[in-house]
């Protein structure tokens, strides 16, 4: 039996492994909110972000692009037989159930509700030239999942049916697709926001997903993944 303490569970006993793993997410998730709960007010903040700011929109935003990665990736962690990528999902499942739980957090200390105005809106916020693709139009919700790189339903259903090297290289194209939408949110908040905290994990998300892409287009091939 796992006995709780395994950094990585074996592929035996799936069943009881595959509790540890959401276990370990959702204590990822915890104990980062927590541990940003004791440090946030030190940070000296100049002010507060408001509801309609650009840090309460990527908090909001993200945490809902988070959702549905740490989903995928528990998905094909949980029936991959390729180790190199059981290790990736697992990474992005706990780093992003961790981010998740601090932003959450973030919308806590400020006072703000978890839903606000539509989805991306904040990204128009920039200067003429500098709009990330987002117009001053509100986009509808199906629109802004699309924009943000989200999977549709339908394909969250083909990858729980998937098996074998199709449910592989299905994830793989998913979850390149979902941070190649991450990336920009990242960086519209760098140049628009202004909180020092929130900017560190827009940064450390920017930098950490370009690099998970360049992994994943590097499994591709090595899967003989095509289309």
């Amino acid at each position: 039996m796992t006995d709780g303490s395994a950094t990585t569970p074996t592929p035996t006993g799936r069943s009881t492994w595959w509790l540890v793993v959401v276990a370990l997410v959702l204590i990822a998730g915890l104990a980062f909110a927590v541990g940003r709960f004791s440090t946030f007010g030190s940070q000296g903040e100049a002010s507060t972000p408001g509801t309609t700011s650009p840090e309460a929109g990527f908090s909001r935003d993200m945490q809902v692009h988070h959702a549905q990665a740490i989903a995928m990736a528990m998905e094909i962690y949980r029936k991959t037989d390729d180790e190199d990528l059981r290790a990736l999902s697992y990474d992005i499942a706990t780093g992003q159930a961790g981010q998740r739980g601090e932003m959450y957090d973030w919308l806590v200390k400020w006072g703000l509700p978890r839903q606000g105005g539509p989805m991306m809106q904040w990204m128009s916020s920039s200067d003429a030239g500098h709009d990330h693709g987002v117009t001053d139009e509100a986009l509808t919700d199906d629109e802004a999942e699309a924009a943000m790189g989200m999977a549709t339903d339908a394909e969250l259903d083909a990858l729980a049916q998937a098996d074998g090297q199709a449910a592989d290289c299905l994830f793989l194209e998913l979850m390149i697709r979902h941070h190649e939408g991450a990336v920009p949110m990242a960086e519209a908040l760098l140049e628009l926001g202004s909180d020092k905290r929130a900017l560190q994990v827009a940064e450390a998300i920017k930098a950490g997903q370009t690099s998970e892409i360049a992994a994943m287009q590097s499994m591709q091939a090595r899967l003989g993944c095509t289309g």
